[in-house]
């Protein structure tokens, strides 16, 4: 369950876009130590332009960005990582020539300490056993589902307290998004945030603590994720049910 104390993250008022074209308009959203927050909505609505944002790829023509009561608004990524943010872009954006190990060690660039890091390595492919056998194998050699796992797993090797991850679903079968949704329980139960982009919103919401819905780049809803899946609007425009059906 999230932690009773302060946000770790904390997003104000945000407006982003590319050139002169506004994406984001005003978007609030907060992330509790512990907790899994779903960010859904249809395509284009900005959802990954916002991860963008907190990641520090994109800066933000205005409002703010703290984690952990740090403004950390127009930050470097890197500066960001060492904080203990890390983030899984959608199409999951491996080197597909390196080894999976290689991959996944990337993860680790910005630490020095080296039997540590090995020690992180293990504990990660224990999230992963699937990638054990498959460490000497250049990454474009894997499933989509595999790949989603390097991806992750890469992510996990900066120790982030808050993970974000863009469609972690995306052109996966649902037997692999059952296990890598497994895994995102078990990073809560261990403590760490995870803000979630994810285009299955009824998988996206049975796994959140929080919902929020994005659409034409602000948000309109907002709740716990019970009552998102609850939500006669969600049930109609994300769910393909009538209000009443179960």
């Amino acid at each position: 369950m999230p932690s009773s104390r302060g946000p770790l993250l904390e997003v104000r008022g945000v407006d982003a876009g590319y050139g002169a074209v506004q994406v984001l308009w005003g978007v609030s959203l907060e992330v509790l130590p512990g907790e899994v927050v779903a960010l859904i909505g249809p395509n284009g609505a900005g959802k990954s332009t916002f991860l963008r944002v907190v990641s520090g790829l994109l800066r933000p023509w205005a409002g703010t960005v703290a984690f952990d009561g740090r403004d950390v608004t127009g930050r470097a990524p890197e500066a960001l990582v060492r904080l203990g943010l890390a983030h899984v872009p959608q199409g999951r954006r491996l080197f597909p020539d390196l080894s999976v190990r290689e991959n996944v060690l990337l993860g680790a660039y910005t630490r020095r300490d080296r039997a540590s890091t090995a020690r992180d390595l293990d504990a990660v492919l224990d999230l992963f056993p699937a990638l054990r056998g498959r460490l000497h194998l250049a990454a474009h050699q894997l499933s989509g589902g595999e790949q989603q796992m390097v991806a992750l797993a890469r992510a996990l090797m900066a120790r982030p307290r808050l993970l974000l991850v863009d469609e972690l679903s995306l052109g996966l079968a649902p037997m692999v998004v059952d296990a890598l949704m497994g895994v995102v329980d078990d990073l809560r139960g261990r403590g760490t945030s995870v803000l979630l982009v994810e285009q299955d919103v009824g998988v996206a919401l049975q796994h959140a603590d929080r919902g929020y819905v994005l659409e034409t780049g602000s948000v309109v809803l907002h709740d716990t994720a019970p009552a998102l899946l609850a939500s006669p609007r969600i049930r109609r425009s994300y769910l393909g049910l009538g209000a009443q059906e179960a």
